[in-house]
């Protein structure tokens, strides 16, 4: 998903931190990769721009999207990340000098955990460090289930989110994480969501209620709701289509998600993308939010929606990615993931090949030839396998009077 950070929150991130006994500061560091004088990117690192805001939420979302693929990262890769942990458990965006031990200064998130808890079990035989990551998390979650994203700040959509696809992937229930009163971070997501009678806006998530308590639908905090409420994390499975493409009333989690991808799927038939929120840019693509809302879709709703938006991706998003760098390319891995296509020809792009180039080289990768042989068919309802095919080929070669038929496991 893309988490939108507040001019505000950006400026007032620092970065200082701890080691892991794994990555030493004279293996994680370059100062050829330095993107200004006062920021060096280290080498274990993926991307080449300042980290300083989204180190750590780039390498993780790279390594979700990487083992996708069948990708192992390098190891000076996992480890950097792993260097990045505090020894309380959370994450900070960025320490530039993992060697000092974190303190009540640094600025620890939820995101950033999150993220790094996906990944951490992505990567897998990190799981010291993913129940640490937990444990930080259920520490800081606030009195209405929810999370911000800095500790105690107010709760919203795209932070609980995160946090619960993290949960579900250290093999929590969601649901059953709760604060004292009684709440869970579905119970605030299904706080943000506007009812099916509220128009154009019907089943929209809203980021946080304004000052006046009243919730404004928000592509991408519906992006990121719906697979909060999926508990899928970043990288979601493809979905089964519904009985029916309409808002429901209901408060349940797959409520919350079907009603999401609803409304997403009405924003997209309009225009096969997402406009850009920023003020100036009303006509401006804004690609990442876009590829959320593809993957989204195709997780809550399966891909009957998401074909025509998904092509105008893979038509118009490689320049963006180019630019943008490992989440970029990882944010279209998902989406390509979630709707049966293959990263490896998105377009002509090799996506995953471009995400490895970011970063050290992998420690293992498949080959493209071995995803496509696991690709599953386009369709909503799976595909044939080529085994299977060919299996009912030589059968009746042989004369056989019956077939027998199977569905292909879902797979890339």
């Amino acid at each position: 998903m893309n988490i939108r950070r507040s001019a505000a929150l950006v400026a007032a991130t620092v970065v200082i931190g701890a080691v892991s006994a794994q990555a030493s500061v004279a293996d994680s560091v370059s100062p050829s990769a330095s993107s200004s004088p006062k920021t060096v990117v280290p080498s274990g690192l993926y991307g080449k721009s300042d980290p300083t805001y989204d180190g750590v939420w780039r390498q993780s979302l790279a390594f979700v999207a990487q083992d996708t693929a069948g990708v192992k990262p390098a190891g000076k890769a996992v480890a950097w990340l792993s260097g990045q942990q505090c020894d309380n458990g959370g994450f900070a965006a960025f320490r530039a000098e993992p060697g000092k031990a974190c303190d009540a200064k640094t600025p620890l998130d939820s995101n950033s955990t999150a993220a790094a808890v996906q990944a951490l079990v992505a990567v897998g035989g990190r799981d010291g460090e993913v129940s640490k990551g937990v444990d930080w998390l259920k520490k800081n979650q606030n009195d209405d289930g929810g999370w911000g994203y800095n500790p105690g700040g107010a709760s919203d959509a795209n932070s609980t989110s995160v946090v619960l696809g993290a949960l579900a992937a250290a093999g929590q229930k969601p649901a059953d994480v709760k604060t004292g009163p009684g709440k869970s971070g579905l119970d605030a997501l299904a706080s943000l969501a506007l009812p099916c009678s509220d128009g154009k806006s019907a089943g929209a998530v809203a980021y946080q209620p304004d000052k006046k308590g009243k919730l404004a639908a928000n592509a991408d905090a519906t992006a990121a709701g719906v697979l909060g409420a999926l508990g899928s994390g970043f990288a979601p499975d493809r979905g089964k289509a519904p009985d029916a493409y309409t808002c429901e009333d209901g408060k349940t989690p797959d409520d919350l998600a079907h009603n999401g991808a609803v409304y997403l799927q009405n924003q997209l038939s309009t225009h096969l993308y997402l406009k850009s929120q920023l003020a100036g840019a009303e006509d401006q693509p804004d690609y990442g939010n876009t590829a959320d809302a593809v993957t989204a879709v195709a997780a809550a709703e399966g891909i009957k929606y998401t074909k025509d938006p998904y092509a105008w991706l893979e038509k118009n998003a490689r320049a963006w990615a180019v630019q943008s760098g490992p989440a970029a390319y990882a944010q279209l891995i998902f989406a390509a993931h979630a709707t049966g296509n293959d990263p490896h020809d998105f377009g002509g792009t090799d996506l995953v090949s471009a995400l490895n180039k970011t970063g050290p080289a992998p420690a293992s990768a498949k080959s493209a030839d071995e995803s496509q042989d696991k690709k599953d068919d386009k369709s909503d309802g799976g595909g044939l396998g080529t085994w299977w095919i060919v299996g009912v080929m030589f059968v009746a070669a042989v004369g056989a009077g019956f077939l027998i038929s199977g569905r292909k496991k879902q797979q890339l």
